[in-house]
């Protein structure tokens, strides 16, 4: 049985990967509340979630402008720009 000390620090090496930052890379995304569509880019799984055949850093717009270096891609969310554009 391996020991408390191990098991706690290999959860404390995991947690960063297991808790994803503001913005993340990708393929599906959950609807916004009070939005019905997808953003641009992303498909409708007409459940509560957004497909994507390409991962896509985006992050929810939480009714604000997007910061300088995103653009607004609708239904609540921004999408990092890639090379100056879209």
């Amino acid at each position: 049985m391996p020991k408390p000390t191990l098991v706690l620090a290999a959860g404390l090496l995991a947690l960063p990967v297991l808790t994803p930052g503001e913005a993340v890379a990708q393929k599906r995304i959950p609807k916004l509340p009070g939005y019905d569509e997808c953003p641009l880019g992303y498909v409708n799984d007409l459940k509560q979630h957004c497909n994507s055949p390409i991962y896509y850093e985006v992050k929810p717009t939480n009714g604000k402008p997007c910061d300088s270096g995103w653009m607004n891609i609708g239904a609540g969310y921004c999408k990092k720009k890639e090379l100056g554009i879209f």
